[in-house]
């Protein structure tokens, strides 16, 4: 039987608590010069780091250095953000937006869904690993399409010759999940054998198509999840010498070590990579899936490197890393989730009336023209479809830029390509709560996620625990 560090709690008394002391979240202009300053004074809870850092990744807010002391009863944290454009946040509505956000997910936590919004829960989620290969993601879009399935949103990444993607589709019929159990098993079916075509007997893959339901994990998050079952983690590759100055001056790959703090009883965990958007919530996402507490951490980002350190301990008591194989799982699992987000190859972004079968109109001029998607986000934005591919040649050749054109005649709407860094997240309207004023062209946030009036009144009568806002 499991043990754990964190004392038992009745979960009314527990929400009991977190009402009578909600979090405090302070927004401050003032006191650093470059950044935004965010502070939370909070309960503590398992995974309460994972939800703060996701609230604000989810704005699409760059976190350049935080502070994390979460040892007893209550969780303290400082983040250092800025916006795309690296400024401070200066629109009242959206540091407003980030404290509400905030205290709903710590009194609610089932019925925030973050950048996956209330609107995919009426839809149908497939869920795929395998082996990839070139024309994986045309011919799955083609059988989503043949069956009457319309692509809402959706995710894909690609990491040591594996594949994960979370798709969101609904009836073309009629809007909304498709709730026929016997259509739901031939769908599955047609994907499977899709997936099982060109793969090896005994290969590992899997295909679920299943409705969703409030609570679920967060897309992201769940992206995760799938490629750690996958064991894509098993083919990384750890930098040697982590400790090493020489190493760390003269190479920008991923390092990561993991010590013993013998005073303290912690796991001291240092991480040095390449500096991108939503490097934090990577870590800790690992982290908390693979049940390791944080009491301490501190993570800085300076040029174009950043360096995270974080002492921890197993949930479960017990479980340590004393073991050799065990230190070595952490150190791939970690380096494994820095390199998912990782894209590689020609952005091509495309905004058009969204249809059924358009996911595989585009993937089809990818895959006739020889090319390979290593990664995918799309979503909609009202009738629009818009979406960030990012694609290789499969023969290893410069992708021509013309393939924009390609997908536009195929398609219409618009489409570009950009040849900025691979680290550099692409922008989509399915990853983010802000939305696009078309009046003033500026982003404003959206109202969060509620689930009636009834909740909304609740926070309303707590928001004299925010912290002010000093701008």
């Amino acid at each position: 039987m499991d043990i754990f560090y964190h004392p038992h709690m009745d979960r009314e008394i527990e929400s009991l608590i977190e009402r009578i002391h909600p979090p405090r979240v302070c927004i401050d202009n003032d006191s650093c010069r470059e950044c935004t300053v965010v502070k939370v004074d909070s309960a503590n809870k398992h995974g309460i780091l994972l939800e703060m850092v996701q609230v604000l990744t989810d704005l699409d807010l760059i976190i350049s250095r935080s502070y994390i002391s979460s040892d007893g009863g209550w969780f303290m944290d400082v983040f250092h953000v800025t916006d795309q454009a690296g400024k401070k946040l200066t629109d009242e509505t959206l540091m407003l937006h980030i404290q509400q956000v905030i205290i709903f997910l710590s009194l609610f936590p089932l019925s925030y869904h973050g950048c996956d919004g209330p609107h995919s829960l009426q839809n149908t989620a497939l869920e795929m690993t395998g082996l990839d290969r070139p024309g994986l993601l045309s011919e799955i879009a083609a059988v989503l399409a043949e069956l009457g399935c319309t692509v809402t949103s959706g995710m894909a990444w690609t990491h040591n010759d594996r594949a994960a993607c979370i798709i969101y589709v609904e009836d073309a019929l009629k809007a909304g999940p498709i709730k026929d159990p016997i259509r739901l098993g031939h769908v599955q079916e047609q994907l499977q054998n899709v997936v099982e075509a060109h793969g090896d007997i005994g290969e590992r893959k899997s295909v679920r198509l299943r409705n969703l339901a409030a609570g679920r994990t967060h897309t992201e998050r769940r992206l995760h999840q799938l490629m750690y079952a996958d064991r894509d983690y098993e083919s990384c590759r750890a930098c040697h010498g982590e400790s090493s100055g020489e190493h760390k001056k003269g190479c920008d790959g991923t390092h990561v070590s993991v010590s013993r703090c013998k005073d303290k009883g912690y796991w001291v965990v240092n991480v040095r990579s390449r500096d991108r958007p939503k490097l934090l919530f990577d870590t800790v996402c690992v982290l908390t899936d693979l049940h390791y507490v944080v009491f301490h951490a501190a993570i800085r980002s300076k040029s174009s490197m950043a360096e995270q350190e974080y002492f921890i301990k197993h949930a479960v008591a017990g479980a340590c890393l004393d073991e050799e194989s065990e230190r070595q799982k952490l150190i791939l699992c970690l380096i494994a989730a820095i390199e998912r987000r990782v894209s590689h190859g020609l952005r091509v972004d495309i905004r058009t009336k969204n249809r059924t079968g358009l996911l595989s109109n585009v993937t089809r001029v990818f895959r006739e023209n020889g090319l390979s998607v290593s990664r995918v986000e799309i979503g909609t934005q009202g009738d629009n479809a818009v979406g960030s591919f990012f694609v290789t040649d499969c023969s290893g050749q410069q992708v021509n830029p013309n393939i924009a054109e390609l997908v536009r005649q195929e398609c219409g709407g618009t489409v570009f390509t950009d040849h900025k860094s691979p680290y550099r997240v692409p922008k989509s309207s399915s990853s983010s709560l802000l939305a696009m004023d078309e009046t003033t062209n500026n982003l404003v946030a959206k109202p969060i996620v509620s689930i009636g009036n009834m909740l909304w009144s609740q926070i309303e009568r707590l928001s004299g625990s925010f912290g002010s806002i000093r701008s």
